[in-house]
């Protein structure tokens, strides 16, 4: 029985700039306020070879933006895609 790799949807990688002009946020307020708090590493960013550079994964953060919105919520995100409510 032969078995199929599943196929990786490409992901669209963005510098802090390209998502700052995106999502019409200043970059600083990115760095500063969004990362690691809304922002999390391995489901909107990474930080390839293990540098500094930080690359947006653009197609995590409209979807969770838009689920976010859509919601109403003012839960707060949790890595594996839900919410804590409180």
């Amino acid at each position: 029985m032969q078995t199929t790799m599943p196929v990786a949807q490409p992901q669209t990688y963005l510098t802090t700039d390209e998502l700052s002009s995106r999502i019409k946020y200043d970059s600083r307020t990115i760095r500063e306020r969004l990362k690691d708090s809304v922002l999390l590493e391995g489901r909107h960013y990474i930080r390839p070879f293990g540098g500094r550079k930080t690359l947006y994964i653009w197609e995590n953060v409209e979807n969770d933006m838009a689920r976010y919105s859509q919601s109403g919520s003012l839960g707060i995100p949790l890595a594996n895609g839900g919410a804590l409510h409180g």
